[in-house]
């Protein structure tokens, strides 16, 4: 039998397995929260299945996501990243990137991790949705737009509400899944 899932997630296979095994899961691990940061700040203005098919190029030309390592890249490093088909080569996202893993790890350090400090935009849980259509789900909330703030005023850059959600979304800060997906239950904590 068919399981039924999201709608977003049907028209391609890379995007039905990110659906099926990552999307909507709660992350509290800093490593991957700075993962689908990077993926979902690069995504502005692209489609989802874009980055996603890019998502190991990002990860070798990112250092597997080590913040640490990213926030040192030089200048050079950023000229030779504009090179690399295997990623969005848009100057301002790359050096973005780093300016970000930058303010990441200024985070990490004023709050512990950097997961405490995001989680509290929901405090601390997932916010639990319950969504018929995917018409229904929203573009951004009141919590993604205190996190979009917040964030800029933090000198992190390319996170817009939209881009926000996006990524609470993602690391399951909102479980966004339509009731009628299998993963709906699943992904409730």
């Amino acid at each position: 039998m068919e399981k039924i899932r999201c709608t977003w997630c049907v028209k391609s296979d890379i995007e039905q397995k990110y659906h099926d095994e990552e999307w909507g899961v709660p992350v509290r691990d800093d490593k991957t929260l700075f993962e689908y940061f990077v993926l979902d700040t690069s995504q502005a203005g692209l489609s989802w299945v874009t980055i996603l098919k890019k998502r190991e190029g990002y990860r070798k030309a990112f250092a597997d996501f080590e913040v640490e390592k990213v926030a040192r890249f030089s200048d050079k490093k950023i000229e030779k990243l504009l090179q690399n088909p295997d990623i969005i080569r848009n100057r301002l996202k790359v050096k973005a990137t780093v300016t970000n893993a930058q303010n990441f790890i200024k985070v990490q350090k004023e709050f512990g991790t950097f997961s405490k400090y995001i989680w509290q935009f929901t405090d601390g849980k997932t916010i639990q949705n319950a969504w018929k259509t995917s018409e229904e789900v929203p573009v951004h909330t009141p919590e993604a737009i205190a996190m979009s703030k917040d964030l800029k005023k933090r000198g992190f850059k390319f996170c817009g509400p939209t881009i926000c959600y996006a990524f609470m979304q993602a690391a399951g800060m909102v479980n966004d899944h339509l009731v009628s997906c299998f993963r709906y239950k699943e992904v409730q904590v």
